[in-house]
């Protein structure tokens, strides 16, 4: 009934089932998969870090500690989640506690939180959005004539303005709140309303970096031999969103202290823009004012890949809250990757120039350009549209900037293909692209009848046949192309790889239309005719039952599986279709990878610790949190950089694991692997990764420096002390396609 009900989209409904076959049978592998799964989607994994920043608890107290001890005696709490700021206004002495949240799950969990620590009484929670709060319908009791007196809220997000602050606070300062002080204005502050975070600052600083760039910008036209074409133009989502009626978020988020590489600030942190969530007209007028230009010099030469954005909430006059680089916060950093500039290195003198401006709830930097010595512009096209010139001033301006314009669109129409930043980070993978290339020909080869061709020659000239008659038996012995499936998630050129390797028929399991577009143009770049690539989906009338015969009579003789998901975990189900996959193939047919090498080791992280679950009732100012939120930890961290987690590894890497998808007998359900300690300390993770094998001397390294792919990490519920020189034996249990690692005790 759970995978039901997710499936339709239902994830509060299926986190109750999941959790219920949990409690009835806590070795239910399945059901603890599951329940996994739904409860990163529902609580998201940010509140766990934010509960343990005690600095970000304690300056948040303070601010509203202060406000309700000069008069805001009536309080609401937008997007509460578990209530903490709602309860820090109640002890501080708040007469009346309102507190919306919209998420049905974190609506329920800030009940039972706030029952725990006895406030329920002074506290109400109300499962809704605030812009559908009305007075005195949802604000009774004493204060259902008036407005309150103090709005709180973080409903901000790593640009700042991505969670709804700005409709909310509008909405706030017209219906729910009393009307702000006039600044030198004496009285009461319970006859006035504010708003808590009173303002903030946001800035900027463009940078130079790999892992930025690899991941928004193809690195090169030619891979594994396929060209690609000059008119097919690759962009990540965030700076699609600006050519696109879709609301898409402008940025994607990094965590830049720990990005794998580094960075290095090419500017100066400058100022971007301002904002006063006291000021209605301000916050009015945000949404329709014009973009603002900046125009800032460059202090360091090298390559400009992105704009990074932070922010200083400030609280009140008093506290505030930086989400900088350079800070120890919980915060992330909004990342605007530059894309399509002609010349991306920069060196002292020189200028980058954007405009900013808040459209759609979202803070926008766009037209992002450089202005060299000489005072030429180069115009980033996929951030930018034509009608966008008009806005660079005068008519001077507009031709010196048509005039500096470069482009590499191609004779041809440029077609735009959005890809996931994963899927681009795949595409600068040549190790990857090379070792399927190399693997592939390798089975192809081996599978070719060349010596049955010879045989057929040979044959026919002792028999005297006629030129005609050879001709018309050469035509009858020339050999079906070889059927490559590949049935990878999201896209892939590999099919356009395998269709460069002689007589070979290729298919594509991609399903977007651009992405079809896209591999048609790619293949008709690389010389061979676009019909010779086929797209799989478009030959089966089921598309849960892709993998079957190419035809009737025929068989695959290579079929490519997605293996590892790009977040570190295996793929679900990948052992079953391993399976079918196997029934598919001709005799000397490859499945790829063909087997699967997991690999660990222990180490100690606090930041992974942290990043897991609440500790204890410290970091929350004594309030019992903890309890209630760590009932949807998850035991298994994604997404992770190995090469940048802070942590101490206090063993070498060992094998876990074998999945073997060409011979199945070779895996086991269960294994115990020992482990030598190399260094005293407490394991509290257990990062892992993977090699895939190609075959026996092609391997693919999931943790590598080119990888595409995440690693990730067991966390351990209670951190395990150890001594160099001792063994800890890991249990590891495969089942389908879940694997669960314990420490044996």
């Amino acid at each position: 009934m759970g995978e039901h009900l997710f499936r339709m989209g239902f994830r509060d409904e299926a986190a109750g089932y999941f959790h219920k076959a949990v409690k009835l049978n806590p070795d239910f592998s399945d059901a603890k998969e599951n329940f996994y799964r739904v409860a990163n989607w529902l609580v998201e994994r940010w509140h766990f870090i934010m509960l343990n920043d005690s600095k970000r608890n304690m300056i948040y107290n303070a601010a509203i500690q202060k406000a309700v001890c000069l008069g805001s005696k009536s309080v609401l709490d937008i997007g509460a989640g578990t209530g903490i700021l709602s309860m820090f206004a109640k002890k501080a002495g708040a007469q009346s506690v309102y507190a919306c949240e919209l998420s049905k799950t974190m609506y329920e969990l800030a009940c039972d939180v706030v029952a725990a620590n006895k406030m329920e009484a002074g506290i109400k929670l109300l499962h809704m959005k605030s812009l559908d709060i009305e007075i005195p319908k949802h604000i009774p009791e004493r204060y259902s004539t008036i407005k309150v007196s103090l709005v709180v809220t973080e409903t901000v997000d790593a640009g700042l303005f991505g969670e709804g602050i700005v409709e909310s606070l509008i909405h706030a300062w017209d219906h729910l709140l009393l009307q702000p002080k006039i600044k030198g204005e004496s009285g009461n502050c319970e006859k006035y309303g504010k708003v808590i975070p009173a303002s903030a600052v946001i800035f900027g600083m463009a940078v130079e970096c790999v892992e930025i760039r690899r991941h928004h910008r193809v690195g090169s036209k030619d891979i594994a031999g396929i060209h690609l074409p000059t008119n097919v133009k690759f962009q990540s989502p965030a700076c699609s969103s600006i050519d696109t009626e879709e609301t898409i978020e402008p940025y994607t988020t990094e965590k830049m202290s720990r990005v794998p590489g580094g960075y290095l600030a090419l500017t100066e942190c400058f100022e971007i823009m301002k904002v006063d969530f006291n000021n209605l007209q301000e916050l009015k007028s945000l949404a329709t004012k014009k973009p603002d230009k900046l125009d800032i010099p460059v202090i360091k030469e090298g390559i400009l890949d992105a704009i990074v954005v932070w922010f200083v909430l400030q609280l009140d006059d008093e506290h505030s809250l930086s989400t900088s680089p350079s800070e120890e916060t919980c915060w992330e950093q909004a990342v605007y990757p530059v894309q399509e500039l002609t010349d991306y290195r920069v060196k002292p003198g020189d200028h980058v120039t954007m405009e900013v401006s808040c459209r759609d709830c979202y803070l926008r930097i766009q037209s992002i350009s450089v202005l060299d010595l000489e005072h030429n512009m180069e115009v980033s096209e996929s951030c930018t549209k034509d009608k966008d010139l008009l806005s660079l001033g005068n008519e001077a301006e507009l031709c010196s900037a048509l005039a500096n314009l470069q482009t590499s669109k191609s004779a041809g129409v440029e077609q735009t293909c959005v890809l996931e930043s994963t899927e681009i980070a795949l595409l600068n993978n040549i190790p990857y692209h090379e070792g399927f290339k190399m693997a592939m020909r390798k089975v192809l080869s081996s599978l070719t009848p060349e010596k049955l061709c010879r045989v057929m020659d040979t044959h026919c000239e002792d028999n005297g046949m006629s030129s005609e008659t050879g001709q018309n038996n050469t035509r009858q012995r020339t050999p079906e192309p070889f059927c490559v499936l590949d049935v990878s998630e999201g896209f892939s050129i590999l099919p356009v790889i395998a269709g460069t390797l002689g007589q070979v028929k290729p298919y594509s399991s991609v399903e977007k239309d651009k992405h079809r577009i896209a591999l048609d143009l790619i293949s008709e770049a690389s010389h061979f005719p676009k019909e010779t690539l086929e797209f799989w989906l478009r030959h089966v009338e089921d598309e849960s039952a892709v993998l079957q015969r190419p035809k009737s009579d025929k068989l695959w003789s290579i079929i490519i599986l997605d293996v590892i998901e790009p977040s570190g975990l295996i793929q679900q189900e990948i052992m079953e279709k391993a399976a079918i996959s196997r029934c598919l193939l001709q005799p000397g047919g490859k499945i790829f990878p063909q087997y699967v090498l997991m690999f660990g080791m222990l180490v100690e992280s606090q930041t992974l610790v942290e990043e897991n679950a609440v500790q204890g009732t410290e970091r929350t100012l004594g309030l019992n949190i903890a309890p209630f939120i760590n009932q949807f930890r998850v035991p298994i961290r994604v997404f992770l950089d190995l090469s940048s987690l802070p942590c101490v590894p206090l063993s070498k890497p060992v094998e876990l694991l074998r999945l073997d998808l060409m011979t199945p007998y070779l895996n086991t359900s269960n294994r115990e692997v020992k482990v030598h300690i190399c260094k005293s300390g407490q394991v509290t993770a257990i990062p892992f990764w993977y090699h895939m094998y190609l075959d026996d001397e092609i391997r693919l390294d999931t943790a590598g420096e080119a990888s595409h792919w995440k690693q990730a990490a067991v966390v351990l519920e209670n951190p395990l002390q150890v001594d160099v020189g001792e063994e800890l034996v890991l249990r590891v249990q495969h089942h389908k396609s879940n694997v669960s690692i314990t420490v044996k005790q």
